[in-house]
């Protein structure tokens, strides 16, 4: 295929799609097809090319992910179930049968994890000078630093707690490791207490002298051995029976009564406090754990026998994560050298090489700085008057954050949209909306009912008479720790419609703007699934005329079903279809006489694919949008979302050639859906090396030969930056 460079607006014609008329065997369940994006994560870490620390994050990051679907998603079809919901998902599964089968995934990927950890991780750590032992396999010079270690700094913060008619039974707070014990007192009674794993000790503890001594294998042991061991100093005069460890996950959904809330700040806060006490989702235990403790656990939690989930060997493993701090780079991935657009080296600065021309940036293969400095040059420019921006997820320190904190401080009119309803950034969101608010700038917190996920900044500048704006549109997060791992789009622009679509959408998002068109943006809910759905439909129109119709879609899921009845539409008529789709994919690729067009893909490498990117041929007329959302009810309905064209023709043709092609060819991370819902790894070449998309991305960006301009010309700050990668000589 060759490059576009045709620019073409969108027509709005709307196809008449029935998706409910659809059979349910063409839809893939969400939530199994997200529990099968969990399984390729668990693949990753299993997967010997990969570095051994990098493994050791795989693991933890499935653990993450799996203990999220039990917060988020198992909890919700709890409650569907608990009050005798029936209404069938797309797939035609009802809540009762949907927690059938994800219980059955879940003890499948456990067991995968367990053995994952055993027999392949825990070995191949110890080969490279990494031990985890537990307590009971130290010699007793190492029993002996471990006892110091619990008297020293465990101790001091356990806090046991009984279980007898004069101490009910604690709450167990989410996501917390406990240890249940049983004891007998000299009488010949037995007695329960919890005893709580302090969440404040580092859970892998290193054994002194050795992690920090070259030359000297690093040993760590798990605290909660180190504390079961020493438990007779919280139980003295009483006989341990029974320890083991149990770990319990609860609904973090919040649930926030807009309508009734006078202040959504403080009414985000009220929920927050009340996300550790949320109805108890699942028990984690150890298989070693007996069947009357089990069942003491059970009943006071108010857990059914199918809510418990037995783990064979330590639970909790996310917090292996810590393994990564170790100073190994032998065993990790190469740093990524992010490059700086050439765009940027421009005397003028950076206003004036906006207004050259639109510059691309895509993350981590190009620095997130420019971003940065774009909000930082507006708070310092004099001739800025307003600066306006979206914020969704920022991080504990944002520089972000301060660039506007000191635009305020400078007397420029800035407003700022922070999404309160942020899934776990709430707390981060809520302490920056006050620092901004009592900065002076002008805070607001969305829309009632949605929640405001367009990743939009907008910079309003007087130049001679008139008066210009700036515009960074983009795929991710205002987050620099994001940005260098997650893979994301960015589009620094001044075009004029754009400004005007920008400075709109604030309007909308701000006071009472009941604006319903855009001249260049898709703004969900307004006109994004509209806007879809007509771009669909004039691809198939268009492939009936000229006979080349190809769509390629990048996003994290596709769900919705309208959309992807249209794309089963498309297919039909011949359209080419590829989905490179990382997470949930609800649509069933390669049914005969349905969606033989259609394929799907899913790349998992050492950075999260996170960009979404919307690709019509028209005949080489294209359309390619870039934007935040995914074609998901929720993205479509219920949230503010905006995708943005790409119009610079030599841009778009490297996105598609450079970018979303390469993606296609990519036999080393990508996966393909099947028919059936399974995945199968894509075929390396009889010959040469598997290519990978975001190893060739992060080669290209480090050998780029448009950075051989003359560093001089870079200003300071960047001269730094690139000298903190080794690119250049910090001398020169």
């Amino acid at each position: 295929m060759t490059a576009d460079t045709t620019r073409t607006e969108i027509v709005p014609v709307l196809p008449a799609l029935d998706p409910l008329r659809l059979d349910p065997a063409m839809y893939i369940n969400r939530e199994v097809s997200w529990l099968a994006y969990d399984a390729r994560v668990l693949e990753e870490a299993a997967d010997p090319r990969n570095p051994l620390l990098e493994r050791v994050k795989f693991l933890a990051i499935f653990h993450n992910m799996l203990e999220e679907f039990f917060m988020i998603r198992i909890s919700g079809i709890r409650e569907q179930v608990g009050v005798g919901v029936q209404e069938r998902s797309p797939d035609g599964m009802n809540p009762a049968q949907e927690l059938a089968a994800l219980r059955d995934g879940i003890i499948t990927e456990l067991a995968t994890q367990a053995r994952l950890y055993r027999d392949d991780l825990l070995p191949a750590l110890q080969v490279a000078g990494i031990e985890i032992k537990d307590y009971d396999d130290l010699d007793t010079d190492g029993r002996r630093m471990m006892d110091e270690y619990f008297e020293r700094m465990v101790f001091p913060v356990c806090t046991p707690l009984a279980v007898d008619p004069g101490h009910p039974f604690p709450h167990i707070s989410n996501l917390s490791l406990n240890l249940a014990v049983e004891v007998q007192d000299p009488e010949g009674e037995r007695h329960f207490a919890r005893v709580k794993v302090p969440s404040v000790i580092p859970r892998l503890v290193p054994l002194p002298g050795t992690a920090d001594e070259p030359g000297k294998a690093a040993v760590f042991v798990w605290l909660e051995g180190v504390l079961a061991a020493n438990l007779r100093m919280l139980f003295p005069a009483m006989e341990l029976r029974e320890v083991h460890p149990f770990r319990v996950i609860r609904d973090a959904d919040l649930e926030i009564q807009e309508v009734e809330a006078d202040d959504l700040l403080e009414s985000v806060e009220q929920s927050l406090s009340r996300r550790r006490f949320g109805s108890t989702v699942a028990l984690m235990v150890n298989s070693a754990m007996p069947a009357n403790l089990v069942s003491l656990l059970t009943r006071n939690l108010e857990l059914r026998p199918e809510d418990i989930y037995t783990v064979a060997g330590p639970l909790g493993l996310a917090d292996l994560i810590e393994l990564t701090r170790l100073n190994r780079p032998d065993l990790k991935d190469l740093p990524i050298t992010p490059r700086l657009p050439p765009a940027l080296n421009h005397n003028g600065g950076m206003f004036a090489a906006i207004a050259k021309a639109d510059i691309l940036l895509h993350h981590p293969f190009d620095s997130f700085t420019p971003v940065i400095d774009f909000i930082r040059t507006a708070a310092e420019d004099p001739d800025v008057l307003a600066i306006k921006q979206t914020l969704y997820r920022v991080g504990a320190r944002s520089p972000i954050v301060e660039a506007l904190l000191k635009a305020a401080e400078a007397g420029k009119q800035v407003a700022v949209l922070v999404e309160l309803k942020a899934r776990f950034d709430e707390e981060s969101n809520i302490e920056w909306a006050r620092r901004l608010e009592q900065a002076g700038v002008h805070v607001t917190y969305g829309l009632l009912g949605l929640k405001t996920h367009c990743k939009i900044a907008l910079v309003v500048r007087q130049e001679g008479g008139s008066i210009r704006r700036y515009v960074h549109l983009g795929t991710g997060n205002y987050n620099p720790g994001t940005a260098r791992s997650y893979t994301d789009m960015g589009v620094l622009t001044a075009r004029p419609d754009i400004g005007a679509d920008a400075s709109e959408l604030f309007n909308y998002l701000t006071g009472y703007s009941k604006q319903v068109k855009y001249r260049k943006l898709l703004v969900a809910p307004l006109t994004m699934r509209p806007g879809i759905l007509a771009l669909i439909e004039r691809e198939i129109v268009r492939h009936a005329e000229h006979g080349d119709g190809h769509i390629i879609m990048k996003m994290n899921s596709l769900v919705d079903p309208a959309c992807i009845a249209a794309l089963y539409r498309a297919a039909q008529a011949g359209v080419k279809v590829d989905l490179i789709i990382r997470g949930v994919c609800c649509l069933r690729p390669g049914v005969p006489g349905v969606s033989e067009g259609i394929r799907v893909i899913s790349v998992l490498g050492r950075f999260l694919e996170h960009s979404r990117l919307y690709y019509f041929h028209n005949s080489g007329k294209s359309t390619l949008l870039l934007g935040s959302a995914d074609l998901m009810p929720r993205n479509l309905d219920n949230r503010v979302e905006t995708l943005f064209p790409v119009e610079d023709d030599d841009m778009r043709a490297h996105i598609l050639t450079e970018i979303l092609e390469a993606y296609l060819r990519d036999t080393s991370k990508a996966r393909l859906l099947q028919a059936d819902g399974s995945y199968i790894r894509a075929t390396p070449p009889s010959e040469g090396p598997a290519f990978s998309i975001q190893d060739t991305l992060a080669d290209r960006a480090a050998n780029d030969p448009e950075l051989a301009f003359p560093l001089s010309a870079l200003p300071k700050k960047y001269r730094r930056y690139l000298s903190n990668y080794g690119r250049v000589d910090p001398q020169e």
